[in-house]
């Protein structure tokens, strides 16, 4: 799945590096590969400056910015094989040269919570220590049940920690208000993509969990229903939704839209908020039956050892005044509940304020994406098939 592996653009983030003197080499020093954009430079200023106040000494902090998620995930992958491959002398690397090698040691990674089970059943990382995490709590328990999770990667309430959460997002409606206001309806829910005045005119994300979840949202299901075939209309409904499909793309959605070539599409929260400004013209929905989630998680590679200063900047992520810059900066939503960070509509362009102040009762209907079984899968993926080709 490639959800957001394709960004339009990204915030500001810069590798912050404490100044290093002759005592370099007994220095703290966390490493860290971040998805780029996700986390402001202030950011790391300020638990630079907590950290030299606690620990009464400097400390480096290594944040590498990486631009696709889904690269994060390779690296995941290619950290273990690095730890598990024989013993050799290392000889010379002339990728050391441009600085192309892979460090050794990362202390925590980005993560997209689609990669969580694969990276837990891959034995890629390790749990989060709940003793350490003291800011634990103020997450409600929707996020606590997302990263609480089995050996086998699957949602368990009796099982680790193994993620951290820190920002979150969801699937929206992208729309041309000004290709929709002569209608006399008004945008609202899923079941408007079924309209006949929109017939050849959407653009749909090429994920068979997206768009048969939508399609389950519309008949009342949830996104994790897990045998398909017990819903009667569902096939019938999916061959009318692609009658008014223009086209299925997961990354270029939004240029058709401001070019007019469509007038709707289903995508990524994160992909628009920082275009909105340029194209007033285009607007946001969150679907009133409740939409999928995504999340940017924290992960400790397997082998870590360095779990105190990692716990020490994911609650510091989850303090309500980081976690509200965060979300304000990044223009993305924050799992500590706006109640608490004091979030107010002043904060917060006019456009985005549906999407990062998000309905109680909307976001209560809305879903991750959980793991679900081989087959259960393999069904979403005939149906999705079948629709396209119908």
């Amino acid at each position: 799945m490639h959800r957001r592996s394709f960004l339009f653009g990204t915030s500001t983030l810069f590798i912050s590096q404490l100044l290093v003197g002759c005592n370099a080499n007994i220095q703290p020093q966390l490493t860290v590969q971040v998805l780029k954009g996700s986390i402001p430079g202030r950011i790391l200023k300020g638990f630079e400056n907590q950290l030299q106040k606690k620990l009464s000494q400097k400390v480096q902090l290594k944040f590498s910015p990486v631009v696709q998620l889904q690269e994060l995930f390779k690296r995941l992958k290619s950290l273990k094989k690095n730890k598990t491959a024989t013993n050799k002398p290392e000889g010379f690397d002339i990728r050391r040269l441009f600085g192309k090698s892979q460090p050794k040691n990362i202390d925590l990674v980005t993560l997209g919570d689609f990669w969580l089970k694969d990276a837990i059943e891959g034995e890629l990382i390790q749990p989060l220590s709940r003793e350490k995490l003291e800011n634990w709590s103020k997450l409600s328990p929707k996020w606590q049940e997302l990263v609480t999770r089995n050996d086998r990667g699957l949602v368990d309430k009796q099982g680790n920690i193994w993620a951290a959460p820190y920002r979150w997002g969801s699937t929206v409606i992208i729309y041309r208000r000004d290709k929709l206001e002569t209608f006399d309806w008004k945008l609202q829910d899923w079941s408007d993509l079924w309209r006949e005045e929109l017939k050849g005119k959407i653009s749909l994300v090429n994920q068979p969990r997206e768009v048969v979840g939508l399609t389950l949202k519309k008949l009342g299901k949830s996104y994790n229903t897990e045998n398909l075939n017990q819903i009667a209309s569902l096939e019938e409904e999916l061959q009318k939704l692609n009658q008014q499909v223009k086209f299925y793309n997961s990354a270029s959605y939004i240029e058709p839209l401001i070019l007019g070539d469509t007038w709707l599409a289903v995508g990524w929260s994160n992909d628009i908020v920082s275009l909105l400004s340029r194209y007033p013209q285009l607007s946001i929905i969150v679907p009133n039956s409740g939409t999928a989630l995504w999340a940017d998680l924290w992960v400790q590679p397997k082998g870590n050892e360095k779990e105190d200063l990692s716990s020490k900047w994911i609650d510091y992520c989850w303090e309500p005044k980081i976690a509200k810059q965060i979300a304000l900066l990044t223009k993305a939503n924050s799992p500590i509940s706006t109640d608490i960070t004091k979030i107010t509509a002043s904060e917060i362009p006019q456009p985005l304020q549906n999407l990062l102040l998000p309905n109680p009762d909307i976001f209560n209907k809305s879903e991750f994406l959980i793991p679900l079984s081989k087959t259960t899968t393999e069904q979403y993926d005939s149906f999705f098939n079948k629709m396209k080709s119908s």
